[in-house]
């Protein structure tokens, strides 16, 4: 996944279209130390497990691009890496034993960092020890695995492809060389190729191309031009990215003209994608129209749990999300990391750092994870969940979406969605629904990391 990130000194317009990037609700930066810590089991007890997420968290890279928020380390020494699987073996064999019993997993994910910054060895011994702590067949469910031009290697590509992986990921963000480097990816052209056509020439997975649109010095030529040569490759996905980061120069005056620029250059790539044969999933992402679907086990993501493995993964049950600590800066990171190896099996079997889910959390989390996707809030999926429709739960904010034509006023009556334009402002209508209480841990969290 591509991730945005907004510096310090960035001034972000009240009315500006890009407040935040929802990926998830409550965001890491509301998680807080349990005053007691939790055991793993207790938070587990009484869950549905029967098609569950499973996560693996892989923080290194070949190198930290520079508009790139994500929990991760470039260039570790050889010794904490093994270290670090070693910990994640410790850790998979801990939850699994304080699963309930019948855990089922639906779906599986391979994230970072880049988990391509591994050997093919170091591949392997991710999945075999997965399969064997869970006991789950990895390639019998839909698995997604994130990598980069530099590690998009065939020795990599056929472990994958063994395993049974369904969908790769490499974030190109440009195929103009000047607009990688501006965004702080040193990239060449030669490389993305190389790896473009090792994935199609030795994985049967689905592709996803993630393009990033508001780099400097960027126009409707270029972005056409990245757009029709990712296409040219014939990928499955192609997520679309607004970047976050801003000229240090000139931000009072430039604040309004980049968010006009980021909007236009996404209404062309949107449009430009639906022409073209893809339909739209959310505001970031786009299906091609006859790309095979997976086949896999009933999955929600507004109510079934996720078991995250790794410093930097999260776990998700019904009344708490739960992780290790947060950071993004090199040296918070690379401490974080040092604990993590250092931990007994023993201490991977209570909670540390999360965020107790209460019911009017849970109601904004489920609204948020069904609205900000073009299908939208089935209504009568959530009256059943909570007791009461979404626009009894949250009448001043959709009535606010309304007023702005943000939302279907024709919908099906079990419906509430976004409207196109709606979907171009998910970045302002995600954080209209965060509660008092995350926006206020989120601030502080934002306060102590700008000193």
């Amino acid at each position: 996944m591509t991730a945005a990130l907004t510096p310090r000194a960035e001034p972000v317009r009240a009315d500006s279209p890009y407040q935040s990037y929802v990926y998830a609700y409550p965001h890491k930066s509301a998680y807080r130390p349990f005053e007691e810590r939790p055991p793993l089991a207790d938070l587990w007890r009484g869950e549905a497990v029967d098609a569950l997420s499973l996560y693996a968290h892989i923080p290194f890279c070949e190198m930290r691009c520079g508009f790139c928020n994500l929990f991760t380390r470039s260039t570790p020494p050889a010794e904490q890496v093994t270290a670090y699987l070693d910990a994640l073996e410790r850790q998979a064999e801990a939850v699994s034993g304080v699963l309930p019993e019948g855990a089922r997993f639906a779906r599986a994910a391979l994230g970072g960092g880049t988990p391509t910054y591994l050997t093919a060895e170091e591949l392997t011994r991710i999945y075999d020890l997965t399969e064997r702590a869970f006991g789950v067949d990895l390639s019998r469910i839909p698995v997604s695995v994130e990598t980069s031009p530099a590690t998009a290697t065939p020795d990599r590509l056929a472990v994958l492809d063994a395993r049974g992986a369904t969908r790769i990921s490499m974030g190109v963000q440009s195929f103009v060389d000047s607009e990688a480097h501006a965004a702080g990816r040193p990239q060449r052209r030669a490389e993305v190729d190389r790896a473009l056509a090792a994935i199609r020439e030795h994985a049967s997975a689905g592709l996803n191309v993630d393009l990033i649109y508001g780099i400097e010095r960027q126009d409707a030529r270029t972005w056409a031009y990245s757009l029709d040569t990712a296409l040219e490759w014939a990928p499955e996905e192609v997520y679309l990215y607004p970047l976050y980061v801003r000229p240090l120069t000139g931000l009072g005056r430039r604040a309004r003209a980049w968010d006009d620029h980021r909007l236009s250059l996404y209404r062309r790539g949107r449009d430009h994608l639906l022409e073209r044969g893809y339909t739209q999933v959310s505001m970031r992402m786009f299906r091609r129209a006859d790309a095979p679907v997976a086949e896999e086990p009933d999955h929600c993501c507004q109510t079934d749990g996720m078991v995250g493995l790794g410093c930097g993964a999260r776990s998700y049950t019904a009344g708490a999300h739960y992780s290790f600590d947060y950071a993004v800066g090199v040296g918070g990171v690379r401490s974080i990391i040092a604990d993590y190896v250092d931990r007994d099996r023993d201490d991977f079997t209570r909670a540390e750092v999360g965020f107790r889910m209460d019911q009017d959390e849970r109601r904004r989390r489920h609204l948020l994870q069904s609205l900000l996707r073009a299908e939208g809030v089935d209504a009568t999926a959530y009256t059943d969940r909570f007791g009461r429709h979404p626009r009894q739960d949250f009448p001043g904010v959709l009535a606010a979406l309304d007023e702005r034509g943000w939302l279907e006023p024709r919908a099906e009556p079990h419906l509430v969605r976004l409207t196109p334009e709606g979907l171009a402002h998910s970045d302002a209508i995600g954080p209209m629904f965060f509660s008092a209480g995350v926006r206020a841990l989120m601030a502080d969290y934002e306060a102590r990391w700008a000193r």
